[in-house]
């Protein structure tokens, strides 16, 4: 069976790191744990590391979190589902929400169950996806700042997850300017301006980033280490925390081109015939995982000498040439993983998960 594995120690080394950099910063931060598809044992891990707050977009993650550890703040990172309104309000201290009604639903659940429910307002900053258009701003809050049993803690964005939009200081100064506007026309305080994620961690070290922008939800950078604005990996950080190991099941010398009359594959793929490579053999490799697990475009191995061939849905083919690595049946063939890779096989019940 195919598996990965979570280094405790470089999680441990990335922390420190991410850690260190926003103490000096006077920032505030949180982790964000929905990669870990509410796996228990990786969870324990984060929480080890000592962060007081854990964000995540699926309430069951976030009711494992509790389980594990009930002082630990969670934060629900997408706007409820009203469906889901009881839940929200039972497992996460706070959520983050760009709909009046929805927010008084959180208002008349959190009454019912003797709580206070802290909200943070998501604003629109040009991505479009989630979040309040800034004309309407002052308004929603208005609304708002007259329900009972919620308080506002926050105002946020989301900047890259959707179009690509990239963070900048503009984008962010217009940020903090709605947060003084906000408390300035209320007399209220919002404590965050929650608008740093792993993408925003380059405006930080080169200084860029305005003081406004005092907390920080970090993932990706957090279990690969990524400057996601230059491509590369931050000096200090450790690239993989997070491993796959998938087995050989099969190498067997076999012709480059398929016989037969060719139709589209199940993923809808039409093979094309290089007519130089007729009466050309090679090694071909089986792993044992498919695209049920994850899609190729996702993995980075080690050894770069082999190619991918294609895959079905539980089965990896590698093209190893003369194979003269020298593989052979059992051999386990590590990747490292990009971050999508990684959210796929850590939802998949058929991949093991493993501790260093």
């Amino acid at each position: 069976m195919a598996f990965i594995t979570l280094d405790k120690k470089k999680l441990k080394t990335n922390y420190d790191f991410l850690q260190k950099l926003f103490s000096e910063n006077g920032i505030e931060w949180a982790i964000v744990t929905k990669m870990l598809c509410g796996e228990k044992k990786y969870l324990k891990e984060v929480i080890d590391l000592g962060i007081k707050e854990i964000c995540d977009a699926r309430i069951s993650n976030l009711r494992a979190v509790k389980e594990l550890d009930p002082n630990i703040a969670t934060v629900y990172i997408k706007p409820p589902a009203k469906r889901s309104i009881k839940d929200i309000v039972q497992y996460a201290d706070a959520s983050f929400n760009t709909e009046y009604d929805t927010i008084k639903r959180l208002s008349d659940e959190a009454g019912k169950q003797g709580k206070v429910h802290k909200v943070i307002i998501m604003v629109e900053l040009g991505d479009l996806r989630e979040g309040v258009m800034g004309d309407h701003l002052v308004d929603f809050y208005g609304s708002v700042f007259k329900l009972p049993n919620i308080v506002v803690t926050g105002i946020g964005s989301n900047l890259n997850c959707l179009h690509g939009v990239m963070p900048s200081q503009d984008k962010f100064i217009q940020l903090s300017l709605y947060k003084q506007l906000i408390e300035a026309k209320f007399n209220r305080k919002i404590d965050w301006v929650t608008g740093g994620t792993s993408v925003v961690i380059p405006l930080l070290t080169t200084h860029q980033l305005p003081k406004g922008i005092n907390h920080f939800r970090i993932g990706e950078t957090l279990y690969f280490g990524t400057d996601l604005v230059n491509s590369t990996i931050f000096e200090g950080m450790e690239s993989d925390v997070i491993r796959l190991y998938a087995e050989v099941i099969e190498i067997t010398e076999k012709p480059v081109v398929p016989h037969g009359n060719l139709e589209a594959n199940p993923s809808g793929e039409m093979f094309e015939v290089n007519e130089e490579d007729y009466g050309r053999t090679t090694h071909r490799a089986i792993l044992d995982l498919g695209l049920l697990d994850i899609s190729s475009e996702f993995l980075i191995p080690d050894d770069e000498t082999f190619e991918f061939v294609g895959a079905s849905s539980d089965m990896l083919v590698l093209d190893l040439d003369d194979n003269d690595q020298g593989y052979k049946i059992g051999d386990l063939i590590p990747f490292n993983l990009k971050y999508m890779g990684a959210l796929t096989l850590l939802n998949s019940d058929y991949i093991e998960k493993r501790l260093i």
